[in-house]
């Protein structure tokens, strides 16, 4: 590594944090200070209530740090002349431009390991604390359709990996022919472990005189084999996160079943592919910059690079919330748009600047 891109490195990055502290302290001491009222009384609560809403602002923040750290970075270069410097060195702009954007990309895909881990569920846990329900996870009067059953569950604990009052109706050809009814049953090893299960079976070819129910009763029964509780919990609840990994087990599972996966979709093409728009984005905006402050506003071109980069987070984050309405396919409201984006900038960058300079 050149002693140029070890100093733009270690301004950028430096900067990097101070924006990324800030805007952390923003987001987090904004929100605190509006649900103060509301969160309990418990110290290890109201900390805990931080802790996950500063990695849940972490997903917003991040990607406009390393945005804004870079326009910072630039200013500062601009006013102390110091690209004008890298020039005379001989340094072109991918040399100058190249490592940062590195950097960015690498930090952009820490993000998204993150998400593959429960801190992905950082939203919901905080509301949890707010709503007074840390401490108890329940969902009820669930029923959905998995492979040839159709499932009620009263209640599902998904922490606890437990329901209460179960009915699994097997159907075939549109028919009823087999009932699960049970008070409790437990997940383990991808399995429901029925416990006092009643199977209710129903006569394939029913006679009036002869035809009778057959009624058993099972003290354990596995079933449902690698149907999670928490994807059932985020697939049920319409506004809750998936982590990555749940995501793409959730989507493999309900594809099977015929179900509707937008929203899924929608959450997987968020967290893995939007993050990287601020790559053309800072690009963009170095292409706009200039080598000399003589003839060059900075006050207009921090506003510009700014304004821009909050309009095209917010045409991202405006297409995921459609998605994951259901108005746009994830497809078309979230990877078209994306690819457009870069192949834009890249035409716009060709045009400003060429493609070795």
């Amino acid at each position: 590594m050149s002693i140029l891109t070890k100093y733009i490195l270690k301004k950028y990055l430096l900067h990097f944090f101070i924006v990324l502290i800030s805007l952390e302290l923003f987001f987090v001491g904004m929100d605190f200070l509006q649900n103060s009222k509301n969160l309990p009384d418990s110290a290890n609560l109201q900390f805990l209530y931080l802790m996950y809403n500063t990695l849940f602002s972490l997903f917003l923040t991040l990607p406009l740090s390393l945005v804004f750290a870079w326009v910072v970075t630039l200013v500062i270069f601009i006013r102390n002349n110091e690209l004008v410097a890298f020039s005379s060195l001989g340094a072109k702009r991918l040399k100058i431009y190249i490592p940062v954007i590195l950097s960015a990309f690498s930090l952009i895909l820490m993000q998204i390991m993150l998400q593959m881990t429960p801190v992905a569920y950082s939203y919901e846990q905080k509301n949890k604390i707010l709503d007074g329900n840390y401490f108890s996870s329940m969902k009820s009067d669930i029923f959905l359709k998995y492979n040839d059953n159709f499932i009620y569950f009263e209640n599902l604990y998904p922490l606890k990996k437990e329901a209460e009052n179960i009915h699994i109706y097997k159907v075939v050809d549109d028919d009823i022919v087999e009932t699960i009814i049970a008070k409790k049953a437990i997940f383990q090893n991808d399995k429901w472990y029925i416990i006092d299960a009643k199977i209710v079976k129903k006569p394939k070819d029913l006679d009036f005189q002869t035809s009778k129910l057959e009624v058993r009763y099972e003290k354990f029964l596995n079933t449902l084999e690698g149907f999670k509780p928490k994807i059932l919990d985020n697939v049920y609840e319409s506004k809750s996160n998936f982590s990555i990994l749940d995501a793409i087990s959730a989507l493999t599972l309900l594809s099977e079943q015929g179900v509707n996966t937008d929203k899924i979709r929608a959450a997987i093409y968020y967290e893995t592919f939007i993050p990287f728009f601020i790559i053309p984005l800072m690009m963009m905006i170095f292409a706009f910059s200039s080598l000399n402050r003589r003839f060059f506003n900075l006050g207009t071109f921090t506003s510009f690079s700014v304004f821009g980069t909050l309009v095209i987070w917010g045409i991202f984050f405006m297409l995921h919330k459609f998605s994951n309405s259901g108005v746009i396919k994830p497809e078309f409201s979230l990877l078209v748009p994306l690819l457009l984006w870069f192949v834009i900038s890249f035409i716009i960058y060709k045009k400003r600047v060429g493609i070795d300079a």
